[in-house]
């Protein structure tokens, strides 16, 4: 196919190839048309496209239909690129975990089941590593709900190849405190902002963090300060302070109520909301992800961190988290796959949709 993608290859030379093209958040553009290229030339897909976000869909009248989706973005390389394969069998590079090895077994999946048991929707979407105003998943969520449709939803996010259940909700707050300005040589005549912060550390010190059981898998929950501002010079006594906390929840909590534990913690504090995403609930219990789970075949756990199922959470639609590769070596240098690892993948995932 030339310069294109070979979807004949096996998916951990897949692998390789999609890693070859970078496709840091931004700029993904040339690894969206080497996609879109190669789907249009699938019998029985429709393509669809918004901006760097690509969507192909099969209409064989099945009774059910799943989402497999990936983003194809990484994170800036860090001298990781070209992809390597070395002796013991890894493929090293930026993006092979996280999470080109998921994509390369969706392009698999879409150019080889012919005759699914279900009908397949393969979302391929932009920006997932930055900020998430630029998420390409959000953009298809706003404007082509219609396209993301579904009973059931696998994000291909790497797992180590276990299931990962739902999702952590994720807030961020500032816990402000003010003071009085002073020449730092006469202390005595300021109220110093950053001293009055002490609190906020000791209640975040002490601070025990739930572990929620949801559907047989438990959340552990954390609550974090990540940031301190305040000052603003070598001899000036500061008169703000701000540290900033990062609450990672449980999904059996809305957005509305982590915030109100959040500020029951700060209580007497001015705490102002930052940021905010929802959780997701595992969806277990679910006939397609039963089904799912049982065809993959080791005990589910629950997803420490935040991932767009919470996207398809919140169109109604079950979804979990299951991918090759080790989540811990995502955005590192030392980033690798193992090919066994990409290989079994989508060997199950073929498995699932045609038994």
């Amino acid at each position: 196919m030339g310069n294109g993608l070979d979807l004949g290859m096996d998916a951990a030379r897949l692998t390789a190839r999609l890693v070859d093209v970078p496709s840091v958040s931004r700029d993904e553009r040339a690894l969206a048309d080497l996609i879109e290229e190669a789907l249009r030339a699938v019998p029985g897909l429709r393509v669809d496209r918004d901006g760097d976000a690509v969507v192909a869909r099969t209409a064989l009248g099945r009774a059910e239909r799943v989402v497999l989706a990936g983003h194809i973005d990484t994170v800036p390389v860090a001298d990781n690129v070209p992809s390597r394969l070395d002796g013991a069998g890894l493929l090293w590079g930026c993006g092979t975990s996280d999470m080109k090895a998921g994509v390369a077994v969706q392009l698999r999946l879409a150019a080889t089941l012919t005759a699914p048991n279900r009908d397949l929707t393969y979302v391929f979407y932009d920006a997932e590593e930055i900020a998430a105003e630029f998420n390409g998943l959000k953009r298809l969520v706003e404007r082509h709900p219609d396209w993301l449709a579904g009973d059931f939803a696998v994000l291909l996010e790497p797992t180590g190849n276990r299931v990962d259940g739902g999702c952590q909700g994720t807030l961020r707050v500032q816990v402000r405190t003010t003071g009085r300005r002073a020449h730092s040589a006469r202390s005595w005549l300021g109220d110093n902002a950053i001293h009055k912060a002490a609190p906020i550390l000791a209640r975040l010190a002490a601070y025990e963090p739930r572990r929620v059981e949801i559907d047989g898998l438990v959340y552990p929950e954390g609550l974090n300060a990540v940031l301190i501002e305040g000052g603003h010079a070598g001899n000036v006594i500061p008169d703000s302070c701000a540290v900033t906390v990062n609450y990672r929840f449980s999904p059996d909590q809305s957005e509305a109520e982590a915030l109100e534990r959040v500020r029951g913690v700060f209580d007497g504090f001015e705490v102002v909301l930052a940021d905010s995403a929802p959780g997701a609930l595992p969806g277990l219990s679910h006939p397609a992800a039963a089904a799912f789970v049982a065809a993959i075949g080791t005990a589910p756990a629950a997803k420490e961190a935040w991932t767009d199922v919470a996207r398809f959470s919140a169109l109604g639609i079950p979804a979990v988290n299951y991918g090759p590769g080790d989540p811990t070596l995502a955005h590192t240098r030392e980033e690798n796959v193992a090919v066994a690892a990409v290989l079994e993948a989508e060997e199950k995932l073929r498995r699932w949709l045609t038994g």
